[in-house]
This record gives structure tokens, sequence and C-alpha cells, in this order.
């Protein structure tokens, strides 16, 4: 794959791009992949689970070329137009922020608390249903969203 050369960058930064740019071309094929198999498979749980990871993909498809986007503006040193921002635009309502952020936290707490209790009941159909696998996802999700969330919680508190 023929990759675009930064006039000015760094080595790191040349192969940061690189990489990051190979791997969203490279992802294409496999989206394209998972896109038939979702359309095609016989088995309906299949297609269903198939297309769970295709949306997964599909976000991490945009996420990489955010990345590379980003990498790019930043060699070329431009201080605006990143898909991905900096952390030093903290923003107007950095008080209105943090009690939000605190709120979700809590919800979110309170969601994985829930689905904790969800996947117990769930247990005596986890060989016959895919619901116990869902819920499993859905916790996967809630502590990513945990995650995220403390995250803007530590850089607001800068």
């Amino acid at each position: 794959m023929v990759t675009t050369t930064i006039p000015g960058a760094s080595v790191w930064e040349q192969e940061l791009y690189d990489n990051l740019s190979h791997h969203v071309g490279a992802e294409r094929d496999i989206l394209e992949q998972y896109r038939e198999l979702a359309e095609e498979a016989s088995s309906p749980a299949f297609r269903y689970l198939a297309k769970l990871i295709l949306d997964d993909e599909e976000r991490h498809h945009r996420l990489f070329a955010d990345l590379a986007a980003t990498v790019k503006s930043f060699a070329e040193l431009r201080s605006t137009g990143q898909p991905i921002p900096y952390l030093d635009e903290p923003g107007t309502d950095r008080d209105r922020l943090r009690e939000e952020t605190e709120h979700f936290l809590e919800v979110e707490r309170k969601d994985l608390g829930e689905l904790r209790k969800l996947s117990k009941q769930l247990r005596s159909v986890q060989d016959t249903t895919l619901w116990g696998l869902i819920v499993e996802l859905m916790q996967m999700d809630t502590n990513k969203h945990i995650r995220i969330l403390e995250f803007i919680r530590e850089n607001l508190g800068r």
C-alpha cells in the first residue's frame, strides 16, 4: 500500500502515520468480508453476531482513520482541524462537565450492577440462547463507558 509522505514529519510521526494508514486500508477487505457473512450466512444467530462484530469493526475503521488524519495534522504542525482534539481544549463549561460526568458514572455503575444480576438470571439458558452473550457484551461496553468517563474526570481536574 502506498502512503502519503508527510513533509517535515519526524521518523516516528511518519512510521505511525504509515502504520495507521496501512491498517485502515487492510481493514476495508475485512469489513467487506464481515458484511458479506452478516448478509449471507444461513444461520440467523451467526448473521446476528457477525453484524455485531461488523458494527464494532466499522467504528474501529473510523477511529483508525481519525487517528491517521490527526497524526498527519500533528506532524504538519496544524493546530486546528484534527478529528481527534487535543486535551488542552477544555471548553467553557468545565463545571457542568464535571457534574454530568459524575452523574453518568453513577448511572453506568448502576447499569453494570443490573447487568450482572441479569447475567445470573440468564444462566439457565446460556447454552440455548445468545442472551447471556449479549448481556456480557453490554457489560463490556458499560465498563468501556466507565473508563471513558473516568478519563474525562481525570482530565477535567487539570
